[in-house]
């Protein structure tokens, strides 16, 4: 057991934003946490909250004097500070080694080729810039992505497991904001997770939170 242990988590947020990964996950988790919304552009860039995330950027979770950044890391933390909800593999596993393989290719290839669609930078990507580029070229990312989900329920065995909330949230968002195709597959893998109850409960939470802030 660990100094932080039993120390209270505190989540870092805004409801439009990547920090919906993250409650989904602290739904699952079934975890009493402290929420915390933060502003973009005001309070996520105060000097407080830059000494915790030098990015100014959320989501973010504190645990005791733990800090973890990045969706991915904070999903990884969790499934293991919650062992009993199973939602990381068993070590040594090969279900343990597409786990890992699933959330960093979440959290680097697929996260920087969404990125670079929305943002129109892929309209003349050249063969040099295809090399370079972590990604390579976005219809790989999609490729993958596709053959990841194809006629599987879980990413990762035969149970639900964090790499699920990670994949089944940026396809939802890639899909609504229009970066992911809402190709077949996709939706057949996403939308069955997104109706977890965790899931349900996580978006009730955010939405109520959005509507307060178009109503302000």
């Amino acid at each position: 057991m660990t100094q932080d242990s039993d120390a209270p988590l505190r989540f870092f947020f805004h409801p439009r934003s990547r920090a919906r990964i993250v409650r989904w996950m602290l739904e699952e988790c079934e975890a009493r946490y402290e929420p915390v919304q933060l502003e973009f552009r005001t309070t996520m860039k105060s000097a407080e909250y830059l000494a915790i995330n030098p990015m100014g950027k959320v989501p973010a979770l504190t645990h005791g004097s733990t800090v973890i950044t990045e969706s991915g890391a904070i999903l990884a933390y969790l499934a293991e500070l919650f062992p009993e909800k199973r939602l990381a593999p068993a070590p040594g596993t090969a279900a343990r080694g597409s786990y890992y393989r699933w959330l960093f290719f979440l959290a680097g290839p697929v996260e920087a080729g969404m990125s670079a669609k929305s943002q129109g930078f892929l309209e003349h990507q050249s063969d040099e810039q295809a090399l370079s580029a972590g990604y390579g070229r976005y219809d790989d990312v999609l490729a993958t992505l596709r053959q990841a989900v194809e006629g599987r329920q879980y990413l990762c065995g035969d149970h639900f497991t964090a790499a699920d909330v990670l994949m089944a949230s940026y396809l939802r968002w890639g899909m609504m904001m229009g970066s992911l195709p809402a190709l077949p597959a996709f939706k057949a893998y996403a939308e069955p997770l997104q109706q977890r109850p965790a899931a349900l409960r996580a978006l009730a939470l955010d939405e109520a939170l959005d509507e307060a802030l178009a109503a302000a």
